[in-house]
């Protein structure tokens, strides 16, 4: 297997990442800029900001990515850079630099999707990679993966061969997806942002049987059906039980309750001591909580865990899957992955988490994602561009 040196570039969303990744185990160099005070002030990412903070920030990002390396742009084996799914304008940053350069240097670009870059950070979160895949430790096929963040919450099934990486999806959100409900909650609460960290380290605080919440269960009709007004069957990879999410109906039973128990001048009263606080701590939060309102935290968590876990360890038995991989943003909160360890290893299924490092946006997942088109040479012509809808295959 050649050894290859590959430049990834991420800025899909709100983080400017740049990465250099050796054969797709090996990382580098993972530099990110977070736009995270840029957006604060909104309670979520506001895109004008997000594409204007990445013009800003990309040049240097990658400069301090390729000299934490230890090389140059002359170095460098191929470029890959994020198309989609993501902010449109915040894409076209990344892949408009990532074109100058492949153009200026005459070295091969590559398109990656941001949701096979989340899939490949697990690989990339170990390492004992090579551990795992000798007897008694390798990855077995097919793999469900649950990727699980601010604008995604996926189920796919994934198989491998000679390089070539399939998916399937069996599995989305309908509206919300799962980080999304997290940081409006948090910003219904007064929280802060971003939410869901704050809400991870909140929930411990609480009683999590205090509020009894209900995930809507989504009735699928029949795939094998033929859609409305066609005559063409359900295509082939719609076939099967579907297990989709649904995270807009617990974000209106936050909101209701909090109305019914009359906490907003409470919550009015957190918001501004927090905003005249630079850089509030845990502790800054804790006293300004009271105890119901911290049940009301614990609860809301432990309701959204428990359908992440149910949800795709049902669909696990369903597909008879043999490694589980659960990343993205979410994939770093603490009860997740905790409860996900339990659960699954009650049925024998192996689950494997990114690091924490990992599992939020950044570019070693993008480099990663992109060595096997490397090895096949799946290369992009300069005339592509962003998807901010595109879907994985």
């Amino acid at each position: 297997m050649p050894d290859a040196h590959i430049l990834g570039i991420e800025s899909s969303c709100d983080e400017t990442g740049a990465a250099v990744v050796r054969s797709g185990e090996q990382i580098l160099s993972n530099v990110v800029a977070s736009q995270i005070a840029t957006h604060q002030p909104y309670g979520g990412v506001v895109p004008e900001l997000a594409s204007r903070e990445h013009l800003r920030a990309i040049v240097p990002v990658v400069r301090q990515a390729l000299a934490e390396a230890g090389q140059t742009y002359q170095s460098l084996d191929a470029i890959a850079v994020t198309q989609g799914p993501g902010l449109a304008g915040a894409l076209l940053v990344g892949i408009s630099y990532a074109k100058a350069l492949a153009f200026a240097l005459e070295k091969p670009l590559i398109a990656v999707n941001h949701l096979e870059g989340h899939i490949h950070a697990v690989l990339l979160g170990h390492r004992q990679m090579e551990q795992r895949q000798s007897e008694g430790g390798k990855l077995h096929f097919p793999v469900l993966a649950l990727v699980v963040s601010g604008g995604h919450t996926h189920l796919y099934l994934a198989q491998v061969e000679e390089n070539l990486w399939t998916y399937r999806n069996i599995g989305h959100t309908r509206d919300d997806a799962a980080g999304e409900a997290f940081d409006k909650v948090a910003k219904l609460l007064g929280l802060g942002y971003p939410g869901g960290p704050i809400v991870d380290r909140l929930a411990g605080h609480g009683d999590p049987l205090a509020v009894k919440f209900q995930i809507v269960q989504i009735k699928h009709r029949d795939r094998r059906e033929h859609k409305q007004g066609e005559d063409k069957p359900v295509q082939a990879e719609e076939a099967g039980p579907q297990f989709d999410f649904s995270y807009s109906g617990i974000k209106t039973a936050v909101l209701r309750y909090v109305e019914t128990e009359h906490l907003k001048p409470a919550i009015e009263a957190r918001r501004r001591a927090l905003a005249g606080i630079d850089k509030p701590a845990l502790e800054d939060i804790l006293r300004l909580c009271d105890r119901q309102t911290l049940d009301l935290v614990a609860s809301f968590q432990r309701t959204m865990v428990n359908d992440l876990v149910a949800k795709t360890l049902a669909a696990a038995r369903e597909y008879d899957v043999q490694t589980l991989f659960v990343s993205g943003g979410v994939a770093a909160n603490r009860e997740l992955r905790a409860t996900f360890e339990r659960e699954a290893g009650m049925q024998g299924l192996p689950v494997f988490f990114p690091s924490r490092a990992l599992s939020t946006d950044n570019a070693a997942m993008i480099a990663a994602a992109a060595f096997p088109k490397f090895l096949r040479r799946e290369f992009v012509a300069m005339d592509f561009s962003a998807e901010a809808g595109m879907s994985l295959r």
